[in-house]
């Protein structure tokens, strides 16, 4: 379950966050809440449920903590959120006070949730710097990020409904991840593939029809046809080779994504040209792989080929079955 989080408000976060934690300590949680330091901390006191197991449950009192961003591809390691050494960062503004609920016995263990990617040895280094600072064991510190964020929320689905979150119907907004692997190694693997070109993939219905069911007009569906038609083969070609099958995979979970994304906000642009390079646009600037110079254009290559190949966009009844 994806959502574009960067997009959400701080309260929604929050709110998100909450019902998350009910699930893994307790119905008990107490929201956030701004507290005599200003800080902004939900709580937890009892044994937890889930967290970290239910055959060894935390114990105690838990302090909460979100942490929202509006930007995208944001990272924990980043200097803004930590530094070892400087203090002007957002987890160097939260030492004291976590310090100040420690010293006075009122935080047992700790959570620290954020839109961002948490890669496993920023994971470890923040754990000890927040464990050293503070004087809270290691294992008493969790950490979340976006992967992890994702796993609960698959994990415990009815969430986002609590928190009055709907991934549909949010805007026409997706992620780029899954899509930056596929090109990275379509890139890596496109000299080897020696398949014949000659033959294009044969479209469920003709590409004339569905340019005029999607309302692409002439012009933008020629000038896509010269460009990447010839690309279309050897995307094919790529994702059907047996050791391309997590790759499939991760396409698969893409077109799902952009063709559920297309269909809630399709009413909104005028013609498909509109949604193609509004997709175009957010994952150039969404994700630094995929608008270096080297990767554009196959970029470009594979949103073609998921209209060609009819994975997003409208197909008549007959040819969707």
């Amino acid at each position: 379950m994806k959502f574009d989080y960067e997009d959400l408000s701080n309260s929604q976060f929050e709110k998100l966050v909450v019902f998350l934690c009910q699930r893994l300590l307790g119905i008990s949680l107490q929201g956030f809440a701004e507290g005599p330091d200003g800080g902004r901390d939900a709580k937890f006191v009892g044994t937890a449920e889930l967290y970290p197991s239910k055959a060894d449950p935390w114990a105690g009192t838990t302090i909460i903590q979100a942490k929202h961003t509006s930007g995208y591809n944001r990272l924990f390691s980043e200097s803004d959120f930590y530094s070892a050494t400087a203090k002007n960062t957002i987890i160097g503004k939260e030492i004291p006070k976590i310090k100040k609920l420690r010293a006075s016995n009122q935080l047992d263990h700790y959570m620290l949730f954020a839109n961002r990617r948490l890669a496993g040895k920023a994971e470890s280094e923040i754990r000890a710097f927040i464990a050293k600072q503070c004087a809270i064991p290691v294992e008493s510190i969790c950490l979340c990020g976006l992967e992890q964020l994702e796993v609960w929320l698959k994990t415990f689905p009815d969430v986002a409904k609590l928190a009055d979150l709907d991934p549909v119907d949010s805007p026409l907004i997706v992620s780029p991840d899954d899509l930056s692997e596929i090109v990275q190694a379509l890139a890596r693997q496109r000299d080897a593939i020696t398949a014949v070109l000659d033959a294009p993939p044969t479209p469920r219905v003709t590409y004339e029809t569905k340019n005029k069911l999607n309302n692409m007009t002439g012009d933008y569906a020629k000038e896509q046809r010269k460009k990447y038609l010839k690309e279309t083969a050897q995307i094919r070609v790529f994702l059907a080779a047996p050791e391309n099958i997590e790759l499939l995979r991760m396409y698969e979970s893409v077109v799902d994504e952009f063709q559920l994304k297309i269909i809630a906000r399709r009413k909104d642009f005028q013609t498909f040209d509109q949604v193609m390079e509004h997709l175009v646009e957010l994952l150039f600037g969404r994700d630094p792989i995929l608008c270096q110079h080297a990767h554009k254009r196959l970029t470009r290559a594979v949103l073609f080929y998921m209209y060609w190949n009819c994975d997003i966009g409208k197909v008549p009844d007959a040819a969707a079955n």
